[in-house]
């Protein structure tokens, strides 16, 4: 049964709190941080991505790059930009896009519980950059960054959710310049903190959502501490690392696309009579076109848009691998017709979150980048749990979650 810890959290000031608040250090990259961070010495990315305090061109894994994150996390604390929290609380952390409002509880979750697969994963790690993240959380000591977990809704859960937010203001409350809205409520009644506790034991299993490497490193490097001490009890801060729980039924997953730089020597003409084989493929002009159901993709290709309707026969509804569009995809195109078997290693191919639109695609095979694009219909939460349950692990770069969480409304330190 999960664990649900409260923990004292290290949390920014009312007044600056839009300010420390940052997107996760992997949906940007250094020059994007760097210009993003701009002007703004609150900000989190000051210690996610601490390169941009470094000089141009500084690689992002170099020892003085841990360094830094290390040094500003002090200066953080020491300017009183992160301040302790007096007593273990649970938190709630809410998003709101496009006028839907989804509610995750913050509280740390166990590090036995992943070494032992009550948190279900349903997507493969890269060492290299598991790596990257336990440099970063041994360097601080602490989760800088919360992890996106999913679990089955519980009704009394929502309910002690929704008194909270309705009686109460929220401790944060704020709109991004993405225009996504961020609101942040700090449960510190033991008795409500009690009963979630004891709700959550119930709970079989949680699953991540997002951030399976942040993941990782967190119960790694938890495991490594233990280890390592001669004294270990089992109720060290370390054995937790911090996440946001969402109930299932609050959660969207947006489509995750693909992009390829070359039709592996075909001419688009070749291309297209190799896809008749396994899709009926229709023209549909030079409007973006969005896939409308599963087993449809959108294909754009030399300054046209075509719809791709998988044949029966080329994949197993009842296999909850085969079922996934992104495998039909892999399996018939990425791998029979244009040669590339390794998602992961592969630099012919390159992966566009849906919140960029269709759009994106459009401008990178209109700019030369890259001569295809396909769009593709998203996973479902019931497709990512049962896959996740089930023991199998999707293909990379299948789930995009929108809106991201924010880091630096709290953060959880391991001493």
């Amino acid at each position: 049964m999960a664990i649900l810890k409260p923990f004292k959290g290290l949390r920014p000031p009312k007044a600056i709190a839009h300010l420390v608040a940052a997107r996760p250090y992997d949906v940007l990259n250094s020059d994007e941080a760097r210009k993003e961070a701009e002007g703004n010495p609150y900000s989190l990315l000051h210690i996610t991505k601490p390169e941009i305090d470094l000089p141009l061109g500084t690689d992002e894994h170099a020892p003085e790059v841990y360094e830094k994150a290390a040094e500003n996390f002090c200066k953080f604390r020491e300017n009183g930009w992160l301040v302790p929290d007096n007593k273990e609380l649970l938190y709630i952390y809410a998003q709101t896009m496009e006028g839907r409002t989804q509610y995750g509880i913050v509280g740390c979750a166990g590090v036995d519980d992943y070494l032992n697969g009550i948190i279900k994963k349903h997507e493969l790690t890269r060492k290299d950059k598991e790596e990257d993240r336990m440099k970063h959380v041994r360097v601080t000591n602490a989760n800088m960054e919360p992890v996106f977990f999913t679990y089955p809704a519980v009704a009394e859960i929502d309910q002690i959710v929704e008194n909270i937010v309705k009686t109460r203001e929220p401790e944060y409350d704020f709109t991004a310049a993405d225009g996504f809205g961020h609101h942040f409520w700090v449960i510190d009644d033991e008795a409500t903190i009690r009963r979630i506790v004891e709700l959550f034991a119930r709970i079989p299993y949680t699953y991540v959502a997002d951030g399976h490497h942040r993941t990782a490193a967190a119960a790694l490097v938890g495991a490594e501490k233990r280890k390592n001490n001669p004294h270990h009890k089992g109720d060290e801060e370390y054995n937790y690392f911090m996440a946001v729980h969402f109930p299932d039924n609050q959660l969207r997953i947006i489509d995750y696309n693909r992009v390829v730089k070359d039709l592996n020597g075909l001419s688009p003409e070749e291309f297209l009579h190799r896809l008749n084989i396994h899709f009926e493929v229709k023209e549909k002009g030079s409007q973006p076109f969005k896939p409308t159901h599963l087993h449809e993709f959108s294909m754009y290709l030399g300054g046209k848009w075509y719809s791709m309707e998988a044949k029966p026969g080329t994949y197993d509804d009842n296999d909850p691998i085969g079922v996934l569009d992104v495998t039909i995809l892999s399996r018939l195109v990425l791998d029979e017709i244009l040669g590339i078997k390794d998602l992961r290693t592969d630099k012919r191919i390159d992966f566009v979150g849906g919140i960029r639109g269709l759009g994106e695609l459009q401008r990178r095979v209109d700019s030369g980048e890259m001569a295809v694009a396909f769009a593709l219909w998203p996973v479902s939460m019931k497709q990512l749990i049962d896959i996740a349950d089930t023991g199998n692990i999707m293909p990379p770069k299948t789930t995009w979650f929108e809106p991201k969480l924010r880091s630096g409304l709290v953060v959880h330190t391991l001493d």
